[in-house]
């Protein structure tokens, strides 16, 4: 196996680890493996050899900014702590869409990918938005900044022409979506499950993403 390979398998490994963490309500195993589940992944997009070098330091800053964001997200106060981990997180996925465009995007695909996720802002976001601004009138533009970012990374995961990316991204936004509802709509049972699964996936297949020759 190589060591971007084993990287991928060690990160699978603690992702699942989290998983039960999260499904067992086990904070302590939680704080251990959630972020641990990004640090074999930074490595893996920092050090292997993809076929744009400036499109692995995007994905890796991305990668940075989401364990950031994976910690704030995680801390006891989560009133407190909410802002910034949304603020990592979009700024992540501006680091995505950059490391996209770098790696090569097809016009029709992005056209494509730009009608589907209006048609997912336009189904999904005033739930959320209303939501977010209803709990707290400073937290619309945001909310809706952040939608509209991440949005613009699946457009561009389409665009690529990838697979990886394109179902990397769209897990993404799912994760976050059900954050956003569960959150701000309506939460379910099992809400963090979908949620942490959806989104290491999400990471795990962008980061595999780099290896498809473009």
């Amino acid at each position: 196996m190589s060591t971007t390979g084993l990287l991928l398998a060690v990160a699978a490994l603690f992702a699942v680890l989290d998983w039960v963490a999260v499904g067992t309500g086990n904070r302590a195993m939680e704080y251990v493996f959630k972020p641990a589940t990004m640090v074999p992944l930074i490595i893996a997009a920092a050090t292997l050899d993809g076929p744009s070098s400036a499109m692995q330091v995007w994905f890796t800053v991305a990668l940075v900014l989401s364990l950031a964001g994976d910690v704030f997200l995680m801390l006891p106060d989560e009133e407190t702590w909410f802002v910034p981990g949304l603020g990592s997180f979009l700024l992540g996925h501006v680091a995505y869409v950059i490391g996209l465009v770098i790696g090569g995007i097809n016009g029709l695909a992005l056209v494509a990918g730009v009608l589907g996720v209006v048609v997912l802002m336009a189904l999904v976001a005033p739930r959320i938005i209303q939501g977010a601004a209803s709990k707290d009138r400073r937290l619309g533009p945001p909310v809706l900044a952040y939608m509209l970012v991440i949005s613009a990374m699946v457009a561009c995961a389409i665009g690529s022409g990838v697979p990886a990316a394109f179902v990397g991204a769209s897990l993404f936004y799912l994760s976050d979506a059900t954050i956003g509802w569960s959150r701000f709509v309506k939460d379910f049972r099992s809400s963090g499950l979908v949620i942490i699964t959806t989104y290491h996936a999400a990471q795990l297949l962008l980061v595999t993403s780099l290896l498809v020759a473009r």
